[in-house]
């Protein structure tokens, strides 16, 4: 699978959470302006989790399209290096637009997105419609399943697994449904809590289904 690299405007756009860039084929980089010195915690906790996979890009100073101009630099010098990625602008500016249109003449796969909910890798799941709604057992299952399949890039928090299983199952689901899954993992052995950090003891293959 090619990396994903997702630059996210953070002076336009207040991403909340990172959660479903958990995956390790992405890669992401917030443009923080020199007045963003207050970011939501979940986005914060998310950062340090990932790590090597992610990083800030703080400017220390302001000014008209001086944030764009570095996500502009950082686009190239990423594009450059590895042609064949896939990159992801979260921004609502339509300013970068005619930039986007000239890398794609250059064979460079690259999308704006107002939303990292609206990036084409997840909006195409909502295109398929309604789907049949999942009982407990199937949505242990399917989080199971997806914890095997992120290998070293499984949440290391309690908050951000709760956050991990949130995204997998739906964003309409309960809260009390979402720590039902998390204390039946708990329960099962499949995680183990010391404090606020979390280990596993993961199946080789997913479960299944009976």
């Amino acid at each position: 699978m090619r990396t994903n690299y997702v630059l996210v405007d953070y002076e336009n756009v207040r991403v909340p959470s990172l959660a479903l860039l958990n995956g390790e084929h992405f890669r992401v980089w917030v443009f923080l302006g020199p007045k963003d010195t207050k970011l939501k915690v979940p986005l914060v906790l998310a950062i340090q989790e990932f790590r090597e996979r992610a990083v800030y890009v703080t400017l220390k100073t302001g000014g008209a399209n001086a944030l764009d101009f570095h996500i502009a630099y950082y686009l190239g010098s990423l594009a450059k290096a590895d042609p064949n990625g896939f990159f992801h602008i979260i921004s609502k500016d339509t300013g970068f637009d005619p930039l986007i249109q000239h890398l794609k003449t250059e064979k460079i796969s690259i999308v704006r997105s107002v939303s990292i909910e609206a990036m084409p890798c997840f909006a195409l799941e909502k295109e398929v419609g309604p789907q049949p709604k999942l009982n407990d057992e199937e949505l242990l299952s399917a989080v199971i399943a997806d914890l095997i399949k992120r290998k070293t890039a499984r949440p290391r928090t309690s908050k951000t697994l709760l956050s991990t299983i949130h995204a997998k199952c739906g964003k309409e689901l309960a809260a009390s449904r979402i720590e039902g899954i998390y204390e039946a993992l708990v329960k099962l052995g499949y995680v183990t809590v010391d404090g606020a950090r979390v280990s596993y003891s993961l199946p080789s293959e997913p479960l299944t289904r009976r």
